[in-house]
């Protein structure tokens, strides 16, 4: 079987879309399917095929579709830029994915609206389509209209994201979500038919992150220091400002000086982060690791792992930090509550509040038998939950009902089995 994963965002990267598409290609290739993946590139500069090496830079397609939709016949495109940007890009993605040719696959998976929207508008009607949403676009560009970008034209920009998640969210023959929070999102906030809907939870590598947790580094752990971690993308909504400002009280009003916080990942609120953690005299307790390839070690060396998001769905993250055994402190946003059961297998705090985190972040610290506690919990959960082969089965199945169900069989008798 000939199968396309297909993201609107930019890969490779460091967030767990990638990761998510890697693992599951891996695993379907090890049963003999052949798997493409297409998305943006560095920086949005081009579309690739990243295991092919195909690309199309987007000064070749910019050019020609300013040309095409000017400010004169599609206004309500220019009122807003943020509407514009996306209206842009999801054009060149089409174009791009119609040069690179759709016909030769078996079934296409997305994995995002976007995207969704993108590839439902172009693809042989025979093909299936599955997507999969990783989380709301439509609401993290919410908070970038009341924030960021915030206009005069957002509430014209907040009904057209509020159009394109129903129409992802309807436009595959499946629409596969992680958790109950998203889909109760999808069907009460964008009404997103139910029966459109599938819960799948993730599966994760378990065996090879096992492996990785052992392989040194060149990060040693501090004696007589207690490792607090985040790791993830560096932007507004991932919440590490909070964390940084939690951390300063933790400096001023925790005597005991048995504590550092390894900052992993990268985003374009790196240098506003390092510039607050410089304010808040934390240079010598707060560490900016940037982009690293060690994650499941730098996780084995850590005491408390913290995920102050302000929206969120399902990030890898939290698993990884479970697998790992460790303590994990998370917000009570998105999907976060259904990974993490406050007091269980971990800490669940208000998002957005530095004082809640402030305060149990110290007493983790102090109790050693809490954070042990907690830590064996997550993992005893994780290793039961997480399943690779538990949700490669689910996956499969859907495949198999999506071609069933549309009654197109244009792919002479192919095998959508997995060898697991």
């Amino acid at each position: 079987m000939n199968i396309l994963l297909a993201t609107f965002w930019a890969v490779p990267h460091v967030g767990g879309v990638w990761k998510y598409m890697v693992q599951l290609k891996k695993i379907l290739e090890k049963s003999g399917h052949k798997v493409d993946l297409l998305g943006y590139g560095e920086d949005n500069t081009y579309i690739h095929l990243v295991n092919k090496g195909k690309k199309l830079s987007t000064d070749q397609l910019l050019p020609l579709l300013q040309t095409t939709i000017t400010s004169d016949h599609y206004p309500e495109i220019y009122a807003n830029e943020l509407v514009k940007e996306t209206e842009f890009q999801r054009y060149m993605y089409e174009l791009a994915a119609a040069y690179f040719g759709l016909r030769k696959y078996d079934i296409i998976h997305t994995q995002d609206v976007i995207s969704t929207v993108a590839i439902s508008r172009i693809k042989p009607d025979t093909i299936p389509l599955v997507a999969t949403l990783h989380g709301s676009v439509a609401l993290e560009k919410y908070h970038q209209l009341e924030t960021t970008h915030r206009s005069s034209t957002s509430s014209m920009a907040k009904e057209y994201f509020k159009n394109l998640e129903f129409l992802g969210a309807v436009s595959a023959s499946t629409t596969i979500v992680a958790n109950h929070w998203l889909r109760d999102i999808l069907t009460n906030e964008f009404d997103v038919p139910l029966e459109q809907i599938q819960i799948q939870h993730y599966g994760y590598d378990v065996r090879s992150f096992l492996k990785e947790m052992k392989e040194k580094s060149s990060i040693k752990k501090p004696q007589d220091k207690k490792v607090i971690t985040y790791t993830g993308r560096l932007v507004e909504l991932k919440g590490v400002h909070h964390l940084l400002t939690a951390l300063g009280q933790l400096k001023k009003e925790r005597t005991e000086k048995d504590w550092v916080c390894w900052i992993i990942g990268d985003g374009d609120k790196m240098e506003e982060l390092k510039t607050q953690a410089k304010m808040l005299m934390l240079s010598d307790d707060v560490f900016f690791f940037g982009k690293r390839q060690d994650i499941p070690y730098l996780l084995s060396l850590s005491d408390i792992h913290v995920l102050p998001s302000l929206l969120e769905n399902q990030p890898l993250s939290v698993i990884e930090a479970q697998l790992a055994g460790r303590l994990v402190v998370v917000s009570n946003t998105g999907g976060l509550p259904e990974m993490v059961q406050h007091g269980v297998t971990g800490i669940v705090v208000p998002a957005g509040n530095p004082q809640a985190l402030f305060r149990n972040l110290d007493l983790l610290l102090d109790s050693g038998k809490l954070r042990k506690k907690l830590g064996s919990n997550a993992k005893k959960w994780a290793m039961r939950h997480w399943s690779q082969k538990r949700a490669a089965r689910a996956l499969i199945k859907i495949y198999e009902q999506t071609k069933s169900e549309e009654g197109k069989d244009e792919t002479n008798g192919t095998d959508f089995s997995v060898d697991i």
